[in-house]
Protein backbone atom coordinates (compact mmCIF):
# COMPACT_ATOMS: atom_id res chain seq x y z
CA UNK A 1 0.00 0.00 0.00
CA UNK A 2 2.65 2.41 0.52
CA UNK A 3 3.61 2.50 -3.52
CA UNK A 4 0.07 4.05 -4.16
CA UNK A 5 0.88 6.71 -2.00
CA UNK A 6 4.38 7.22 -2.71
CA UNK A 7 3.36 7.20 -6.82
CA UNK A 8 1.02 9.74 -5.44
CA UNK A 9 3.16 12.08 -3.51
CA UNK A 10 5.62 11.95 -6.19
CA UNK A 11 2.80 13.14 -8.82
CA UNK A 12 2.22 16.38 -6.68
CA UNK A 13 5.34 17.19 -5.90
CA UNK A 14 6.34 17.33 -9.75
CA UNK A 15 3.20 18.94 -10.27
CA UNK A 16 4.60 21.40 -7.50
CA UNK A 17 8.28 22.02 -9.18
CA UNK A 18 6.43 22.66 -12.81
CA UNK A 19 4.54 25.18 -10.83
CA UNK A 20 6.63 26.64 -9.26
CA UNK A 21 9.26 26.94 -12.56
CA UNK A 22 6.43 28.60 -14.22
CA UNK A 23 5.56 30.76 -11.48
CA UNK A 24 9.25 31.75 -11.05
CA UNK A 25 9.67 32.94 -14.30
CA UNK A 26 6.55 34.68 -14.87
CA UNK A 27 7.45 36.49 -11.39
CA UNK A 28 10.76 37.13 -13.27
CA UNK A 29 9.02 38.75 -16.60
CA UNK A 30 6.51 40.44 -14.44
CA UNK A 31 9.65 42.26 -12.26
CA UNK A 32 11.20 43.16 -15.49
CA UNK A 33 8.01 44.91 -16.86
CA UNK A 34 7.71 46.75 -13.63
CA UNK A 35 11.16 48.13 -13.63
CA UNK A 36 11.02 49.38 -17.65
CA UNK A 37 7.60 50.74 -16.79
CA UNK A 38 9.04 52.34 -14.20
CA UNK A 39 11.90 53.83 -16.01
CA UNK A 40 9.47 55.20 -18.91
CA UNK A 41 7.31 56.83 -16.22
CA UNK A 42 10.57 58.29 -14.95
CA UNK A 43 11.73 59.77 -18.43
CA UNK A 44 8.36 61.07 -19.16
CA UNK A 45 7.95 62.94 -15.62
CA UNK A 46 11.65 64.27 -16.61
CA UNK A 47 10.68 65.51 -19.73
CA UNK A 48 7.38 66.82 -18.47
CA UNK A 49 9.05 69.09 -15.77
CA UNK A 50 11.69 70.34 -18.57
CA UNK A 51 9.11 71.00 -21.13
CA UNK A 52 6.75 72.86 -18.01
CA UNK A 53 9.75 75.85 -17.89
CA UNK A 54 9.23 76.57 -21.55
CA UNK A 55 6.99 79.12 -22.78
CA UNK A 56 3.92 78.10 -24.35
CA UNK A 57 5.31 79.34 -27.85
CA UNK A 58 7.96 77.19 -27.92
CA UNK A 59 8.65 74.95 -30.91
CA UNK A 60 8.68 71.26 -29.99
CA UNK A 61 9.32 68.35 -32.05
CA UNK A 62 8.21 64.72 -31.37
CA UNK A 63 10.18 61.89 -32.52
CA UNK A 64 8.42 59.35 -34.53
CA UNK A 65 11.01 56.67 -35.50
CA UNK A 66 13.45 58.55 -38.08
CA UNK A 67 11.78 61.56 -38.30
CA UNK A 68 10.50 64.70 -35.95
CA UNK A 69 6.81 65.92 -35.95
CA UNK A 70 6.52 69.45 -34.82
CA UNK A 71 3.67 69.62 -31.73
CA UNK A 72 2.20 72.04 -29.64
CA UNK A 73 3.56 72.64 -25.74
CA UNK A 74 0.07 71.08 -24.87
CA UNK A 75 0.01 68.48 -27.05
CA UNK A 76 3.15 67.12 -26.10
CA UNK A 77 2.27 67.39 -22.37
CA UNK A 78 -0.60 66.17 -22.34
CA UNK A 79 0.94 62.78 -24.28
CA UNK A 80 3.52 62.50 -21.15
CA UNK A 81 0.77 62.23 -18.61
CA UNK A 82 -0.79 59.65 -20.67
CA UNK A 83 2.15 57.85 -20.54
CA UNK A 84 2.81 58.14 -16.91
CA UNK A 85 -1.02 57.44 -16.34
CA UNK A 86 -0.87 54.46 -18.60
CA UNK A 87 2.30 53.33 -16.83
CA UNK A 88 0.98 53.53 -13.26
CA UNK A 89 -1.81 51.26 -14.16
CA UNK A 90 0.37 48.76 -15.73
CA UNK A 91 2.57 48.67 -12.67
CA UNK A 92 -0.72 48.27 -10.87
CA UNK A 93 -2.10 45.17 -13.02
CA UNK A 94 1.87 43.41 -12.68
CA UNK A 95 1.76 44.05 -9.27
CA UNK A 96 -1.58 42.16 -8.56
CA UNK A 97 -0.42 39.72 -11.26
CA UNK A 98 2.73 39.09 -8.80
CA UNK A 99 0.90 38.69 -5.73
CA UNK A 100 -1.61 36.24 -7.51
CA UNK A 101 1.56 33.86 -8.36
CA UNK A 102 2.92 33.80 -5.14
CA UNK A 103 -0.43 33.22 -3.18
CA UNK A 104 -1.14 30.51 -5.86
CA UNK A 105 2.22 28.74 -5.14
CA UNK A 106 1.94 29.17 -1.74
CA UNK A 107 -1.67 27.61 -1.71
CA UNK A 108 -0.47 24.32 -3.98
CA UNK A 109 2.36 24.14 -1.28
CA UNK A 110 -0.26 24.17 1.84
CA UNK A 111 -2.09 21.51 -0.21
CA UNK A 112 0.99 19.39 0.03
CA UNK A 113 1.87 19.73 3.30
CA UNK A 114 -1.61 18.81 4.32
CA UNK A 115 -1.27 15.53 2.18
CA UNK A 116 2.01 14.62 3.58
CA UNK A 117 0.51 15.13 7.20
CA UNK A 118 -2.52 13.44 6.56
CA UNK A 119 -0.14 10.24 4.97
CA UNK A 120 1.95 10.25 8.54
CA UNK A 121 -1.31 10.29 10.25
CA UNK A 122 -2.80 7.41 8.60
Amino acid sequence: MAAPVDLELKKAFVELQAKMIDTQQKVKLADLQVEQLSRMKKHANLTHAEITSLPDTTHMFEGAGRMFILQSKVEITKQLLEKQKTADEKIKELEQKKTYLERSVKDAEDNIREMLMSRRAQ
